[in-house]
């Protein structure tokens, strides 16, 4: 028997009048008025109201359920999420939650990501939250919503709830009656606020969270349909290309507009203060244009840009804040050995494989900005101000980048674009970056430097641990329109919000900062940054990359000195049994220890555990050194990963494959290139990546799963793990410590030569 919509409750009338798929993103009523407490982010502080701060992941922030899944009387299925697919796979995976707890199948689900007219307000994409926030908020919206749907089913069958099965969105009665979500969803009334509780599926029950769904991305991208904003079209789309100052600062004096005019296609010039755009028909003609128009441009000299041979010892003077982040003391034995070393990075670039682009249209009052952005809802609310508009008439929708990772020029392409559609009223405005204005006008990883000091016992144990970082957030996000570079070139400019340190225990430079193992007494000091003499902002894993790398490293320097192996070494002062099982993995996986090994040949281990929060990874890898050269061959590595419940495992191993070549890359070659007058990494040439030639030979990646337990994010997991282990692979292959990043290329063919 298949119910009629007639015959249930009033069927769609109902449906229609009790509003239930009003989608809503507000918090609680009166939730102005209520006790708050504020969680970190990667982004602004993120509010969370007492009422709601036992609910899972993102329901904290935007609990009704209609702010997540939508269902029509027809049955048809919209499932949102406030985060972006960044190339990480997480939109297949947070599907696979999704069709999970509704019982349905991932092709009859619609799912839309991030998107200020329509999605949740999940803030930024970024620090590994997708699916641990947005992953968490969905399971139990999703089974929260099943609930519902059944119980309304049970109520008109007048039968048990739990008599009652769902399958593809059709609830079926033991006797063989069937009802669908769309009928059921009529008194169900999804305008709702989520409870604590859910009623969850048994994990051993999962069919589609743990199989690695193919992701919904990757036919696009590979047979090269329109996958990314840089290949968007519209109807009557205008080109256009943005002439950005030679140095920060730099004021333009004149410019030969009159010329520029007589271009073929060329619309129009556009300036504003320093900002300076050209609008042309085609992008070719944009192109010729942007590049006449630079050349034909007038600027004051800017300021200077700092001594690199000066960097890191200037980070000691600009950094004014000092900030104790770890401060314990215990009884433990007597120190009879104590070591010191100091650590370096240089300023890194993004280096996106795809220019910045974004695509604007001001209409009728109102802008649409379509943008790789990694958070949407802050870059509308830092459009809204810099253009004087109420932010309901700013959307920004995310359409995917050909390359990320942090905060590249993503948002500033999209300022650039928002001001330029305002001019060209009516018409959709698509703006590129040049390859030479994403490199030069990135918002660079900060340098950073740290110094530690540790003594061991007559026993080999450490005793004392004291730490200390130089660098600044790591994380200049959007958070007003003075954060928006071409917001601060405009004739009336606007400024940048102060930068202050983001808290433990996520942090910013400071991230893992504080060591997981157990270390009776231990003092981490932060000795913060509030300016920074380059352009900087958030990179792949923050200070984690360069604060892992350096405990890791030095944890190798303490084993040898206690006569330990290493990874012995790391068990003996390691408590966390997860830690531990991920550790014991792969050196089991690796064949730890490996026996003597031929000259120019090593091998490295290292742990770490994501902000102390998130997923736990252990590595072992195996290099080789050209001492004629200084190159760097990682050869093999086995990584093991405790993730808590595994959803894609395809997806995480891909995940931790890319940390692992990235990480090798930053950590062996990367450097920006610059001196006092300008950025001189501009090109590929000028600033190497990773080449297809270098990737390792082979990377195992070995997963532990949890099923039940939390989701922990993973995709930046990997980053500081590698580091270290390659800086204590070419310790065990060249018998050089090597401790300023770049490890690789022509410092270390100098010091082999000695």
């Amino acid at each position: 028997m298949i119910v009629k919509d007639d015959d249930f409750n009033g069927g769609r009338r109902r449906f229609m009048m009790s509003g239930a798929l009003v989608v809503s993103f507000s918090l609680l009523p009166g939730v102005k008025a209520m006790a708050q407490e504020v969680i970190a982010d990667e982004g602004a502080a993120v509010h969370v109201a007492k009422a709601t701060e036992a609910l899972a992941g993102s329901l904290k922030t935007n609990p009704y359920l209609d702010a997540w899944i939508k269902i029509d009387p027809a049955g048809k299925v919209t499932v949102y999420t406030g985060k972006v697919e960044l190339g990480t796979g997480v939109r297949t995976a947070l599907l696979q939650i999704a069709a999970e707890e509704l019982d349905m199948a991932p092709s009859l689900i619609t799912f839309l990501t991030a998107d200020t007219g329509a999605s949740p307000d999940e803030g930024l994409t970024a620090g590994s939250h997708t699916i641990a926030d947005s992953g968490s908020a969905l399971l139990n919206a999703s089974a929260q919503v099943r609930g519902l749907l059944i119980d309304a089913a049970a109520q008109y069958f007048r039968v048990s709830s739990s008599v009652l099965s769902a399958r593809n969105a059709i609830i079926k009665a033991p006797d063989g009656r069937t009802m669908t979500y769309g009928q059921a969803v009529g008194a169900a009334d999804l305008h709702r606020v989520a409870l604590p509780v859910s009623p969850l599926k048994d994990p051993a029950t999962f069919s589609m969270i743990g199989t690695s769904l193919p992701r919904l991305d990757i036919p696009g991208k590979v047979t090269g349909s329109l996958s990314y904003v840089q290949d968007m079209t519209m109807p009557g789309m205008l080109h256009a290309r943005v002439v950005m100052p030679p140095v920060y600062e730099a004021k333009l004096l004149d410019t030969n507009t009159p010329e520029i005019l007589k271009m073929p296609g060329v619309v129009k010039v556009i300036r504003n203060g320093s900002m300076l755009a050209v609008v042309a028909k085609g992008e070719w003609q944009a192109v010729q244009a942007q590049r006449a128009l630079a050349a034909g441009s007038k600027w004051s000299a800017g300021r200077a840009l700092p001594d690199p041979a000066t960097v890191h010892r200037d980070l000691k003077v600009i950094a004014t804040e000092h900030i104790e982040i770890a401060n314990t003391h215990n009884v433990a034995g007597t120190p009879v050995k104590t070591l010191n070393a100091k650590y370096s990075k240089r300023y890194m670039l993004h280096g996106s494989i795809g220019p910045s682009c974004s695509v604007a249209l001001f209409k009728d009052g109102a802008l649409t900005v379509w943008t790789h952005s990694q958070g949407v809802y802050p870059l509308r609310d830092g459009l809204a101000e810099m253009l004087s508009l109420p932010k309901d008439k700013v959307r920004c929708v995310h359409v995917e980048g050909s390359g990320c990772y942090g905060h590249n020029g993503a948002d500033d392409v999209a300022a650039h674009a928002a001001l330029i559609a305002r001019e060209m009223d009516g018409q959709p405005v698509r703006v590129q970056w040049m390859r030479e204005q994403e490199n030069t006008w990135d918002h660079y990883t900060p340098a950073m430097v740290t110094e530690i000091s540790a003594s061991l016992d007559a026993g080999g144990a450490i005793v004392d641990w004291n730490y200390a970082l130089w660098s600044s957030s790591h994380n200049e996000r959007i958070v007003n329109a003075g954060r928006l570079i071409p917001a601060q070139m405009l004739a009336q400019p606007f400024v940048s919000s102060p930068s202050v340190p983001m808290v433990q225990p996520e942090g910013g430079g400071d991230r893992n900062a504080i060591p997981l193992y157990a270390l009776p007494n231990m003092h981490v000091m932060n000795n913060f940054s509030p300016t920074m003499p380059l352009n900087t902002s958030a990179m792949r894993s923050l200070g984690a990359h360069m604060n892992v790398f350096t405990i890791e490293t030095f944890m190798d320097e303490l084993s040898a000195a206690a006569g330990a192996d290493p990874v012995a070494f790391r068990m003996k002062h390691m408590q966390d049994s997860r830690a531990r099982d991920v550790i014991k993995l792969a050196a089991d996986m690796f064949g730890w220890p490996r026996a003597p090994r031929k000259a120019n040949h090593g091998v490295g281990f290292a742990f770490g555990k994501y902000k102390n929060l998130m997923a736990y990874v252990a590595i072992a890898v195996e290099i080789t050194v050209v001492p004629e050269t200084g190159q760097v061959i990682l050869e093999h590595a086995e990584v093991a990963v405790d993730s808590g419940q595994i959803v894609n495992p395809d997806g995480i191993r891909n995940q931790i494959e890319g940390g692992v070549l990235q990480s090798a890359s930053w950590t062996l070659y990367e450097e920006l290139k610059f001196d006092k007058t300008r950025i001189r990494s501009f090109d590929w040439s000028s600033y190497p990546i990773m080449r297809f030639s270098a990737v390792p030979r082979t990377v195992n990646v070995h997963l532990i799963d949890r099923p039940g337990a939390p989701f922990l994010g993973a995709a930046e997991a990997s980053m500081g793990p590698t580091a270290g282990a390659l800086g204590n692979a070419l310790f065990d292959a060249s018998g050089k410590r090597l401790r300023d990043m770049p490890l690789a290329g022509e410092s270390l063919r100098r010091q082999l030569e000695f």
